[in-house]
């Protein structure tokens, strides 16, 4: 094992040990209450919220100080934050809020849209400034921006997703996800597809369709089956459609870099479900003033309890957003010059070489 995956598996023991303790510390006084009318929050979010903050900060001092142990120095992480980047960052932060107040809190439509700009600071700057974009970002949509018509109280507690959604995004960045790959030759590029393929099925088999109980329906029965199965359908139709537009793109320009990153935003946003499920549960009680409400309430009304809604709800629809999501970074660093991504501390990496 090399000495910086031996790092990043260190952060995260130390990291996942520290939630655990901490949520066996506070016990039972962390969520199940009512939600407060004003907050929307539950009795007990601020210490839930505290126990996710501390395990973050823990793994992340673990991570340093085994780098400077190994190194003396601490180049992994200083080389990731140059002036460019430092520069992006706010930017990245107010794409991130202006489309994620638009999109989920006005229109109220069942995707979120609100981690582009931070995608963008992990893929061209590394996974430590992309998840600082989303854990900054979340941090100041909720109380700096608070009593503006920008702010929301229901950003905060899922900053830990924003930042996860920014460190896979470097990730992917870093083993070239991002990159153009147009006029490949039929035979990489169907074996590519079917590479593809083959993760997309194991995501949704392993990791979807058990949380739905073998009754893999969109909403079931219930008094209002009519009008969630029109919205159901409507997803449905929506992905689809999209997956014919990807076709195009896919066999028309050749680009077999619609694959590597159609599966990195698919791994993302069932990661993102993951660990997003129980903060809404908990934190929100299911409710978090978005479009996804919707479909909570949906499940709930077929007969899940709340944790298994949210759940079922997260598996429908991260994915589809952060699919969406990585492939709109995906587009915009394609109309940017080479010239100007690889001066980015792991542009040429993300998006390509140099051009001629």
């Amino acid at each position: 094992m090399s000495s910086s995956w031996f790092r990043v598996l260190v952060a995260a023991v130390v990291a996942i040990v520290a939630l655990v303790a901490g949520l066996a510390l506070y016990g039972s006084s962390i969520g199940g209450g009512t939600a407060n009318p004003d907050t929307g929050l539950v009795p007990g979010s601020d210490a839930f919220m505290l126990v996710l903050a501390l395990s973050l900060l823990l793994g992340f001092i673990a991570y340093a100080a085994i780098e400077f142990a190994q190194t003396r120095r601490l180049d992994s992480i200083a080389r990731q934050f140059d002036t460019r980047t430092i520069v992006l960052m706010p930017i990245a932060i107010a794409i991130n809020i202006v489309l994620g107040q638009t999109v989920g809190t006005a229109l109220k439509i069942p995707l979120y849209l609100d981690s582009i700009g931070t995608i963008l600071v992990g893929a061209l700057a590394g996974p430590i400034p992309g998840a600082l974009t989303g854990l900054l970002a979340n941090l100041i949509w909720t109380f700096v921006l608070a009593g503006t018509p920008f702010g929301s109280p229901y950003a905060w507690p899922y900053a830990i997703v924003a930042a996860e959604i920014g460190l896979l995004a470097g990730v992917f960045g870093y083993y070239g996800f991002f990159r153009s790959r147009p006029n490949t030759s039929w035979p990489k590029l169907l074996g590519g597809l079917a590479a593809a393929i083959v993760i997309l099925l194991g995501l949704v088999v392993y990791g979807v369709i058990p949380f739905y109980k073998g009754d893999f329906v969109f909403f079931g029965s219930s008094p209002t089956e009519g009008f969630f199965n029109v919205i159901a359908y409507g997803i449905a139709v929506g992905l689809i459609l999209g997956l014919i537009a990807l076709a195009i793109q896919l066999f028309v320009k050749r680009d077999l870099g619609v694959a590597f990153i159609v599966v990195g935003g698919a791994i993302c946003g069932v990661v993102s479900a993951l660990i997003s499920a129980p903060i809404s549960a908990f934190v929100f009680g299911g409710v978090t003033g978005s479009g996804a409400d919707i479909l909570v309430a949906a499940f709930q009304q077929a007969g899940s309890s709340l944790i298994d809604a949210v759940f079922q709800q997260g598996l429908l629809q991260d994915p589809i957003d952060k699919t969406i999501e990585f492939i709109v970074a995906f587009l915009l660093l394609q109309t940017l010059s080479r010239r100007f991504t690889a001066r980015f501390p792991q542009g040429e990496r993300a998006v390509g070489v140099i051009e001629a």
